[in-house]
């Protein structure tokens, strides 16, 4: 049995995630990879100080870096480290790891390496550390811990992860609302054009025809989407009324994420506009079955999740995009938001994998809490 301060935290795997999506929109978009020209090696070892930033810069360089400084804090911490390590790392680990990134940013073109922006991911993983050490001393992390054990049961902290980044995912627009998963398309166009020009070129012919889905296949993707997010968190979470009070969390969240993401896309004015004829049946038959499947055993919650997020990778796949999204994201790719953009396109199309993932290790599990 685990101590109680070394037990497995979310913290972990969301600081961990939290990483690999800094990376990402440090490097993005990955190439190509070139020598810059005039610059000798030993030059590599300094960054230059930008000619141009303004409001934007800092913002989003300082509260880049702020969540994932609380988020390596807490996770020493939790995992039973002290909490002059925690600030250690959350201080000087995630800063070196900016002034890598940034120097990565020498060979490619489309990047540009940057002093200030390494000093300000550097002060947002100083705050973030210090709001972590303010938080530990007045027992704001103890105090999550107890809401954690009220809640739910271990292990959890996987599926918190999951779902602490469901709503990130919602922000890339999906081909139908909560329709999350649509990554085998993106994968047969990657196999195509790879072999393209080789023995094994698949040839498709004449484009495909891809129509809408109907009203009613909508409407059930619709339910998909929301019943297996819940349904992951049934899977984790203790028996009583408080699974009910997890639904409706759920539901509240996929309705403020995917109008956000209207709003980004399209415009305030637009925020309310995935609420079409067919989303309502949706939203209307998701909650009711998530609300009936809290009945249902954590084991069972897992198993019906697996079936849940299967089909709706299979519907969504069948999903065409939206006409209208092309020209929303060219203004994306041309501004400074694609980075971060980026990184809400990969949840999206991964999220239903990795789920599907924890799902399948949890009905493997044995449980005596069933």
């Amino acid at each position: 049995m685990q101590e109680p301060g070394r037990r497995r935290s979310s913290a972990t795997w969301l600081a961990l995630i939290y990483g690999l999506l800094v990376v990402h929109a440090s490097l993005y978009p990955f190439g190509p990879w070139t020598w810059p020209t005039g610059v000798t090696p030993s030059w590599l070892i300094g960054l230059p100080w930008p000619r141009y930033w303004g409001p934007f810069d800092v913002w989003v360089n300082v509260l880049g870096y702020l969540p994932m400084g609380l988020l390596t804090f807490a996770a020493v911490v939790r995992s039973g480290g002290s909490r002059r390590a925690g600030l250690l790392l959350a201080i000087a680990g995630l800063s070196a790891l900016s002034y890598l990134m940034e120097s990565l940013q020498y060979f490619l073109p489309s990047r540009a390496p940057s002093l200030a922006d390494w000093l300000l991911n550097s002060l947002g993983a100083l705050l973030g550390g210090l709001l972590g050490g303010l938080l530990h001393h007045f027992g704001g992390l103890q105090r999550w811990h107890g809401w954690r054990e009220r809640w739910f049961l271990q292990p959890s902290e996987g599926a918190l992860a999951l779902l602490a980044l469901w709503p990130v995912g919602l922000l890339f627009p999906a081909p139908l609302p909560l329709g999350l998963g649509q990554l085998l398309p993106r994968l047969r166009e990657l196999s195509e054009s790879l072999l393209a020009g080789t023995p094994w070129e698949i040839v498709s012919g004449a484009e495909p025809v891809v129509r809408p889905l109907p009203p009613g296949l909508e409407a059930i993707a619709i339910a998909l989407g929301l019943l297996g997010p819940a349904l992951l968190a049934l899977s984790a979470a203790r028996p009583g009324w408080r699974r009910v009070f997890l639904v409706l969390g759920a539901l509240l969240l996929g309705v403020v994420g995917t109008t956000w993401s209207t709003v980004l896309n399209f415009g305030p004015q637009h925020a309310w506009a995935w609420l079409t004829p067919a989303t309502w049946p949706g939203l209307g038959l998701g909650a009711a079955l998530a609300w009936l499947a809290c009945l249902l055993s954590r084991r069972a919650a897992a198993a019906w999740g697996l079936v849940v997020l299967t089909a709706l990778i299979a519907l969504v796949s069948e999903a065409p995009a939206d006409p209208y999204l092309a020209q929303s994201l060219q203004f994306w790719e041309q501004g400074r938001f694609i980075n971060l953009y980026g990184l809400a396109q990969w949840i999206g199309w991964t999220w239903p994998f990795a789920a599907l993932a924890w799902l399948l290790w949890r009905v493997a599990q044995r449980d005596p809490t069933r």
